[in-house]
């Protein structure tokens, strides 16, 4: 990719869902619903910016080692967002393990992409480990994904959490140390304006 360009496919982890429900004086699992508005802003802002692929880091299979109503209110949140995005035309691909009982069964349908608007691909009930598994077979269980040009994460981590290891072999990472929640649009813009400065020369 030459420099000064945008990127073509982000990936995205919403991180501090449950530091902004603490500060909110809230249950830790009431804050997952208050990134679900966030989130579709965000979409509708790639769709404007011409992004033509978006990777959302919805929930691991770690988390769900979590107490039960976090489970449930994180579950929730996915299954709501994801059929919002499909109403308003996404290309919607879920990218997790569809036969763990954690797995929303409603959600099985996009199994397989449906729709023809922009791509969005959200890691639900996802592992690296059960995504390279799929190696045994001869590909990725992700291998509809492809690769990341960046990955943009709030809550202030400086780490992947496992979040699409081939794909994010060459992606450069910015971090806001904000949580998911007081999401802002200039967050993103940001983020854009970063990645221009960065000379994407793959090890060449």
């Amino acid at each position: 990719m030459a420099r000064n360009s945008t990127p073509r496919h982000i990936g995205f982890i919403p991180d501090g869902n449950r530091r902004w429900a603490l500060d909110q004086g809230l249950p830790k699992e009431q804050g997952y619903a208050h990134g679900i508005d966030p989130g579709l802003s965000l979409y509708e802002i790639c769709k404007e910016r011409g992004i033509t692929e978006a990777s959302i880091y919805c929930f691991t299979q770690d988390n769900t080692k979590r107490p039960p109503a976090q489970k449930l209110a994180f579950t929730d949140a996915s299954v709501a967002f994801a059929f919002e995005i499909a109403r308003r035309g996404a290309a919607l691909l879920v990218v997790g393990d569809e036969t763990s009982a954690q797995f929303p069964k409603v959600l099985e349908v996009f199994r397989q992409r449906q729709g023809t608007g922009m791509k969005v691909n959200l890691l639900i009930n996802y592992g690296w480990e059960w995504d390279l598994g799929g190696l045994k077979n001869g590909c990725l269980r992700s291998n509809e994904v492809s690769r990341l040009d960046l990955i943009v994460r709030w809550g202030g981590g400086r780490r992947l959490s496992g979040f699409l290891p081939v794909q994010s072999v060459y992606a450069d990472f910015y971090v806001r140390d904000e949580y998911w929640p007081d999401f802002d649009p200039q967050h993103f813009e940001h983020a854009l304006s970063w990645f221009k400065r960065q000379d994407r020369t793959f090890g060449g």
